[in-house]
């Protein structure tokens, strides 16, 4: 498809629609970002890594047939043959030597000498790697095999995925943003939390690096802040990477993407309404329930945003978390997320299969199972109600069901799913009907 999602984004990552992408789908790259940064004390909630690391399987809804995949391990045979059927999973799968469930998709790479030299064998000019996002270590491999990053430098990735970098940004354009402060030192935090942390009120302290509602605490009284900040000052260091803001009624969160380019070019892509739990995303509907203006406003922002991203040496996908407050205030930019997102994954198969008109919630089911599953036994789960084109449930993950399972680290997984429908009612409906036919195949011994 000419003007596909992914021939957009190559010719405005590396001027060619038809280059060879290697996807390395390195979730939570966040973590590398962060590393060296002051965090929350006990702050964030605790998911297993090894489930995580193997969300890295929704790459192959990206590739097109030239190009490559690389994964922990290699599709469930049912899986492979369901997305294929539907002609959204081509290209070439990448397996690495060994996957440690714990270890990171790029480590886990690094640590393959026959993948290794199978991606060196690939760089003939045209084929580049193209990461989630861009830490030291997928600098490290684009140096050991010889493929160009189609992504800028890991120090720019870290320094514009910053939330500090966001409000900062967001305060210089001029753009509607949510009342608070961004704090580098305890005395700057300090000032924030005796500003907006009042009786009755609530506020939230998120690390600037934070990944996936880790690094993020909701304060509700002085008190509250007055034991955060003792705790903090017992470190013994005046450093802190926080924002402080303060806690906003919302009738929605929203998600918007854009492309931009290596000379600044601009590409609006999608706009969708994001669900989150506890901080961490859940899952997409679009069409969101926008107004035209509201969609033209969050399209300007983009623009503003553009600007700055891209002389600050950014290109690339822009993923910018947004929000629909209760009063009607559109607060255009809470976070930018200058990599792929769930979002981004789920474009190919949106421009494919979800027609003119329809509906999509793209989200996740959780279950517990007790071993492990194959997708045929989630086919005959889900029965009729499994996306054949049209509508119905169209599973983009399927690995994430038995990745903790398999890893020794306990009866929890997910299933990645997009329902597909006519109007938002009945893909919730769809929704609910899946994800009983799937708790009933976990609870079946």
């Amino acid at each position: 498809m000419a003007d596909s999602f992914t021939a957009r984004l190559k010719t405005a990552l590396v001027g060619d629609p038809t280059a060879r992408f290697v996807y390395l789908n390195n979730f939570e790259v966040e973590r590398a970002w962060g590393q060296d940064e002051p965090g929350l004390p006990g702050a964030g909630l605790s998911f297993s890594a090894a489930m995580v690391n193997r969300m890295e399987e929704v790459g192959v809804l990206l590739a097109d047939d030239h190009d490559a995949v690389v994964l922990k391990g290699p599709l469930d045979p049912g899986h492979a043959d369901y997305l294929r059927g539907l002609g959204v999973a081509a290209g070439r799968q990448l397996v690495v030597d060994n996957n440690e469930p714990q270890r990171s998709i790029t480590g886990d790479v690094l640590a393959s000498p026959r993948l290794l030299a199978e991606l060196a064998s690939m760089a003939d000019g045209r084929t580049y790697l193209m990461p989630l996002g861009v830490s030291a270590d997928e600098e490290r491999l684009a140096a050991v095999t010889g493929l160009p990053l189609a992504a800028p430098s890991a120090g720019v990735c870290k320094q514009v995925n910053g939330k500090i970098y966001s409000r900062e940004l967001v305060n210089a354009a001029g753009l509607t943003a949510v009342p608070g402060a961004e704090c580098r030192t305890l005395d700057e935090l300090a000032a924030a939390l005796d500003t907006h942390a009042g009786e009755g009120t609530r506020v939230v302290v998120k690390e600037s690096l934070g990944v996936s509602g880790r690094g993020m605490v909701v304060l509700d009284s002085p008190k509250r802040a007055s034991q955060l900040l003792r705790l903090l000052q017992r470190r013994g260091s005046d450093t802190v990477s926080l924002v402080v803001e303060s806690w906003i009624d919302k009738v929605a969160d929203l998600n918007y993407q854009f492309i931009l380019g290596r000379g600044g070019e601009i590409r609006f892509e999608t706009v969708k309404t994001a669900f989150t739990e506890n901080g961490v995303h859940r899952g997409h509907l679009f069409p969101p329930a926008l107004s035209a203006a509201q969609v033209g406003e969050l399209e300007a922002a983009a623009s503003v945003l553009g600007k700055t991203l891209s002389a600050d040496g950014y290109y690339g996908v822009v993923g910018v978390d947004a929000m629909l407050g209760v009063d009607g205030t559109l607060y255009p930019c809470l976070e930018i997320n200058a990599r792929f997102n769930m979002a981004t994954y789920q474009n190919r198969v949106a421009e494919r299969l979800v027609g003119e008109g329809r509906f999509a919630l793209a989200g996740t089911f959780d279950l517990k199972p007790a071993r492990a599953h194959s997708f045929d036994e989630v086919r005959a789960a889900l029965g009729s109600l499994l996306f054949e084109g049209g509508r119905g449930v169209l599973v983009n993950n399927f690995s994430t069901l038995n990745a903790a399972v398999l890893a020794g680290a306990g009866a929890y997984g997910r299933v990645y799913a997009i329902c597909v429908g006519d109007s938002v009612d009945e893909v919730r409906t769809i929704s609910a009907d899946a994800e009983s036919a799937l708790r009933g195949m976990v609870e079946t011994p």
